[in-house]
């Protein structure tokens, strides 16, 4: 944990929260060398499934992917 003094952290707010945010950094905020603070990442943040997957928004089945396959769509049987 990266120890910071409340002056760095009053000025550089904005930065050191995009850092938690995007880098998982945690700081711990001191007063005349004694900590009074601690910024920290959120653990087990559930993620909207919209979000994590936008990269399939869109897509469109032809066909059910869960239906059972007819009898002649399926190979025949090697021995």
């Amino acid at each position: 944990m990266i120890e910071i003094n409340i002056r760095e952290a009053k000025t550089q707010f904005s930065n050191l929260l995009s850092r938690v945010e995007t880098r998982h950094e945690s700081f711990r905020i001191c007063r005349n060398g004694k900590p009074v603070a601690e910024l920290v990442p959120i653990k087990n943040q559930t993620v909207d499934s919209t979000v994590q997957h936008a990269e399939l928004r869109g897509i469109r089945f032809l066909e059910d992917p869960t239906a059972p396959l007819a009898p002649d769509d399926w190979p025949e049987d090697r021995e």
